[in-house]
């Protein structure tokens, strides 16, 4: 028996309400929760106060399923695949648009890819005026990629550098292989060019891949001390047919080639900080030889590139030759790629 106050559900439906009245003997009015008021048939009522009392219908009573609760999936952490001759730790950070003909339209992905029979512990960062600002971090198995992070237009006004740290490892290896560190600079003007994504082994579209270390080489040298590079400096500027003339015009100016190739036969192996160093020590021993001969103008042929180089040189002449003057050389000789410092008029 159902009266006027009962709360009831409804049989047949989902919701229910509270009886208001009666509107004959077969029929009910329900207000529902949303104060609503319907009439509805009493035996497709279930009577929440007594439901004892319930009418009994031809229609069975719907029994609410149970709620099954889902477990969390079961974690299996993936095996990377080991392959014949990968044994050195080759590393590359990769950009890959994922509209290759018009990368600025949509995500640029970025990936770590390990290309070796290492397994990788990566940490990856922003490098930033203030500091280092951590974004990933996590494990790459042998012969893998993870995707650490994306970028889209906007990103690009504001570019960080970006850093790696990463230690590699295999299950039977003996002893400890140094811990390497990387960091990139890049050009945003890099990304509105199609042509930057070239097609690649990793990823079925155009990428831009760049090698964060490639030969054990590499690495052994990573591990020599500053000692150690001071007398490797010194051994290769003692031979002399390592190192290449200095193209000199005149008593008046002396023109100095910076690039690494110019300044030793064989520089394969040495890290860009290396080079950097070399390069600097060529400038100010130059800058010294150039005074003491009374050379009028010396001109350093830098290049264009990231212009890493050139802001090295004006940090150099500016803290160690501040009394001298210094602009772009001639942009019809050198373009955009030389500084002429003017030592006497």
């Amino acid at each position: 028996m159902i009266k006027v106050g009962d709360r009831v559900k409804f049989l047949n439906d989902v919701g229910g309400g509270v009886v208001t009245g009666f509107v004959n003997k077969n029929t009910v009015n329900v207000e529902g929760d949303d104060g609503f008021e319907v009439p509805y048939p009493i035996k497709e009522l279930v009577n929440i106060n007594a439901p004892e009392l319930n009418v009994r219908s031809n229609n069975p009573v719907q029994q609410e399923a149970p709620v099954e609760v889902e477990k969390d999936p079961e974690y299996i952490e993936p095996k990377g695949e080991i392959i014949n001759g990968k044994n050195n730790p080759d590393f590359y950070f990769c950009f890959v648009p994922t509209d290759p003909k018009n990368p600025l339209s949509g995500e640029i992905e970025l990936y770590l890819v390990n290309d070796s029979n290492f397994t990788v512990l990566y940490s990856y960062s922003y490098i930033i005026t203030d500091g280092v600002e951590a974004v990933n971090q996590g494990t790459v198995r042998s012969n893998s990629r993870e995707k650490i992070d994306a970028l889209v237009q906007e990103d690009l006004s504001d570019l960080p550098d970006f850093g790696f740290q990463l230690i590699y490892f295999r299950d039977s290896e003996s002893e400890w292989n140094p811990p390497m560190m990387k960091k990139f600079r890049i050009s945003p003007v890099k990304f509105y060019k199609e042509s930057t994504f070239q097609p690649n082994s990793y990823f079925r579209s155009n990428a831009l891949v760049l090698k964060i270390a490639s030969t054990l080489l590499e690495n052994e040298l990573d591990r020599m001390s500053q000692d150690d590079f001071k007398k490797l400096v010194q051994e290769k500027a003692e031979q002399p047919v390592a190192a290449k003339p200095v193209k000199r015009k005149t008593q008046d100016e002396v023109v100095i080639d910076l690039h690494i190739t110019e300044l030793l036969d064989n520089a394969e192996g040495l890290s860009n900080r290396e080079i950097l160093e070399i390069q600097m020590e060529k400038v100010e021993s130059e800058m010294n030889a150039a005074i003491r001969d009374r050379v009028k103008r010396i001109v350093f042929i830098h290049g264009v590139g990231q212009g890493v180089l050139k802001q090295e040189v004006t940090k150099l002449l500016q803290r160690n030759f501040k009394k001298y003057y210094f602009q772009d050389a001639s942009f019809k000789e050198y373009g955009y790629g030389a500084t002429m410092v003017i030592l006497r008029r």
